[in-house]
């Protein structure tokens, strides 16, 4: 019989997971991962583009690999970020329990505790119309991030709506997520300056691919289509 390696402390810890448009990414996604991850010490965060986001079909979405592009930039120099096209490379809209089912088997064939799936309280309010919403606290654990101008429910509202479920919430005192990326689009499209919205690398692609000028963009002409 062979000798059980143990996993370290490290090996251990829950991947923090956040889900979005990106639409395009901003200081308050990557403030919000980065403290995140320090205040549940986490073994890292994942970015997770969503391909075809199911909540948006009502209004223009910049192409996907515009999007992914955005977050690679944003990301880069961060040692515990990390990037993931899974929701890109799948067909069909874009569930967020779809990708998280993968995570959490991954981390369960790993010995990992399952992931922490990072969510504002903005998008909390709308969370028990999503998709299998009990699936997804099966699957992992919700830490909620505040944001300025939106209340967070209280236990009442949990137990209304997702009753036995209160417990895999945790809700954190912050960083208050207080960008918004249509007000970055919003600028953009008028020419206003997105300086110290969204990291430089950002900007520049945003300007270089003349993005939210008029219409959502086309795909970057480098990238292959199936």
């Amino acid at each position: 019989m062979g000798r059980r390696v143990e996993l370290s402390a490290d090996a251990r810890k829950p991947l923090g997971v956040m889900g979005g448009t990106f639409d395009p990414i901003h200081y308050g996604h990557l403030t919000v991962a980065e403290q995140t991850r320090e205040t549940l010490d986490l073994a890292s965060v994942v970015f997770v583009p969503a391909g075809d986001p199911p909540h948006k079909r009502d209004r223009p979405v910049s192409a996907a690999g515009h999007r992914m592009a955005m977050v690679e930039l944003a990301v880069s120099g961060n040692p515990w970020f990390t990037v993931s096209r899974v929701e890109l490379d799948r067909t069909g809209p874009s569930y967020a329990v779809d990708t998280l089912a993968g995570l959490a088997a991954r981390a369960d064939a790993d010995g990992r505790e399952r992931p922490v799936f990072i969510l504002s309280v903005e998008a909390l309010w709308g969370f028990p119309a999503w998709r299998e919403p009990r699936r997804i606290l099966e699957l992992c654990r919700v830490a909620v991030v505040p944001r300025r101008g939106t209340p967070a429910p209280d236990r009442t509202w949990l137990t209304q709506n997702l009753p036995g479920q209160e417990e895999r919430f945790l809700f954190l005192d912050g960083p208050h997520l207080g960008h918004s990326a249509t007000d970055i689009r919003e600028r953009a499209r008028h020419g206003r300056s997105i300086r110290y919205l969204v990291p430089p690398a950002v900007g520049a692609y945003i300007e270089e691919h003349h993005l939210y000028l008029t219409r959502p963009p086309l795909e970057p002409a480098t990238r292959s289509h199936p």
